[in-house]
């Protein structure tokens, strides 16, 4: 079984998320023991971000590596497991809401594949980049 960074490149719809990850110096951590929870925005995910967000990430490290951690929980929680939650503390440091009033909503993101096992944990993914309240996005002007 592969670990959360090589699953995440062996889909195949995670090409701007590992970017992202090797962008914020993330690969190792990603790719020790855990076990972790990723909520894993898939490419459609960050195609939605307002135009000139990701690039502006990409050239903010720290803001970028909050986004990232903000995707993140200790623990491998399942999908059997969130069901029964409010609300997940990040790696980042804030807590996601978890909704299950129609499938499951993790802030503001639904899931739209749960429980993807890897040797360290477990991808869930999801349709929309989470943003910390603590980052400020920076869109271009239109």
């Amino acid at each position: 079984m592969r670990n959360i960074v090589e699953t995440a490149i062996d889909a195949g719809v995670f090409k701007t998320l590992v970017q992202t990850i090797e962008a914020a110096d993330l690969v190792e951590t990603l790719s020790e023991a855990g076990p972790f929870t990723v909520c894993a925005p898939d490419d459609e995910a960050f195609s939605k971000l307002p135009e000139g967000a990701l690039d502006s990430l990409l050239n903010d490290k720290e803001s970028l590596k909050q986004v990232l951690l903000y995707h993140v929980a200790s623990g491998q929680v399942m999908s059997r497991e969130i069901v029964n939650l409010q609300s997940v503390k990040t790696l980042q440091g804030e807590e996601l809401k978890i909704d299950i009033t129609s499938g499951v909503q993790i802030g503001e993101a639904q899931v739209t594949e749960p429980d993807i096992e890897c040797s360290n944990g477990v991808i869930h993914v999801i349709d929309r980049v989470l943003i910390p309240k603590s980052v400020q996005m920076h869109a271009a002007p239109r």
